[in-house]
């Protein structure tokens, strides 16, 4: 029988499956008032991190795109931002107000950080009171935006975990839902493979060429991927080549074909699965996913990587008997049992897929219960 799933319906139409009221810093220098409005008003969730200076060009294209997607993703309420200048701030403002969510700007420039955190603190009580009233309803499966991406790979992610992905990914395409998957640098080696489903030959030369522009920059620094970059946690699981990762990698893809490319930090616009240039670093990857307006991440596991995300719940799926021994409270869903022969690769994605509605439904997931709140912005170039 269909298990009901209960989402939060905003005001743009898009679905969340959790209710946060967001502080972002436009910047690393206002981290501390953005903290300081956490600690005053509980309910609040502070996002911290390094930039938001001196950037230019599309690298501060993508600043803007990646805090404004990250405030605007379905699994947020309300924000308030704070800056040091009040133009950047206002940029974001503005920004996060298309989706028709409750949204406040602060600059601490000519008030100073007592005065910006007072005003922050009382907007930010309404907002939390905003939240707490908000309910959630019936919603379809096809309505909630899925990312993947694995880490920690090896020899059981490639036969296992990914499988047991790629199955449920192909069943939610089939509802009419809509995946977003990246890592543009491990596909090397298996990269054909992702071209040959692209849906149509533009998708295909979009692919091709956000590929080659990014394998390329890291060969302009004297370094070539083939045959080489596992990292020691791949090595130690069995893993000697890119390639090797890269076959993995794509397995929790499934079969379905590729229907649009998207550049770092956007939103799709196609139903179906869409493939985002992102870097395959996993809070990196991630926080772009989350710009994207994905609201739950898939992510497979081998060695164990702990990796969470503070808007989007992640998660974790390993077939490593090893790891989920030795590392169970970081592992959602275990399906060791593929391996054994114990079920079958169906019935493993049977066992994630009833993890994901239980998570639609509030349930939290491992990373989200240790409070792992890995927030990691991509960054082009050196600042100004």
């Amino acid at each position: 029988m269909e298990k009901t799933i209960w989402g939060y319906r905003r005001e743009n139409g898009q679905v969340g499956i959790r209710n946060h009221v967001v502080i972002m810093p436009v910047d690393d220098i206002s981290n501390a008032a953005v903290e300081a409005v956490g600690k005053i008003v509980p309910g609040t969730l502070p996002i911290p991190h390094a930039y938001g200076r001196l950037q230019y060009g599309p690298d501060l294209e993508l600043f803007f795109r990646t805090i404004i997607g990250n405030c605007s993703n379905p699994n947020v309420a309300a924000v308030i931002v704070i800056g040091i200048e009040p133009k950047w701030t206002e940029i974001i403002v503005e920004g996060i107000k298309k989706t028709g969510k409750p949204v406040a700007g602060f600059s601490i420039e000519r008030y100073g950080d007592f005065k910006t955190i007072e005003k922050a603190s009382r907007v930010a009580q309404e907002f939390v009171q905003y939240a707490s009233e908000i309910q959630r309803e019936q919603v379809n499966l096809s309505e909630i935006l899925v990312s993947i991406k694995c880490g920690e790979s090896d020899t059981t992610t490639g036969l296992g975990s990914c499988p047991t992905v790629g199955n449920v990914v192909d069943r939610l395409i089939d509802a009419k839902g809509t995946v977003i998957f990246g890592e543009t640098s491990e596909l090397t080696g298996g990269e054909h493979l992702i071209a040959n489903r692209c849906a149509t030959t533009d998708v295909r030369n979009k692919f091709y060429h956000i590929y080659n522009n990014y394998v390329g920059e890291i060969a302009s620094k004297g370094v070539d991927l083939l045959g080489s970059q596992p990292t020691e946690g791949n090595i130690r699981g069995g893993l000697t080549t890119i390639e090797e990762k890269a076959l993995g990698n794509i397995e929790k893809t499934g079969t379905k074909q590729v229907v649009d490319v998207l550049e770092p930090a956007a939103r799709p616009t196609k139903q179906g699965l869409n493939f985002m240039d992102s870097s395959s670093a996993a809070a990196e990857c991630i926080t772009l996913m989350a710009a994207g307006g994905a609201v739950v991440h898939f992510f497979p596991t081998g060695q164990g990587n702990i990796i969470g995300n503070p808007i989007v719940p992640v998660i974790k799926i390993s077939a490593n008997p090893i790891t989920v021994n030795t590392m169970k409270e970081h592992i959602d869903v275990d399906v060791t049992g593929l391996l054994s022969r114990e079920f079958t690769l169906t019935e493993s994605g049977d066992l994630l897929l009833d993890l994901l509605i239980r998570t639609i439904n509030g349930r939290f997931t491992a990373a989200e219960s240790l409070g792992h709140k890995e927030f990691v912005l991509t960054k082009l170039y050196r600042s100004a």
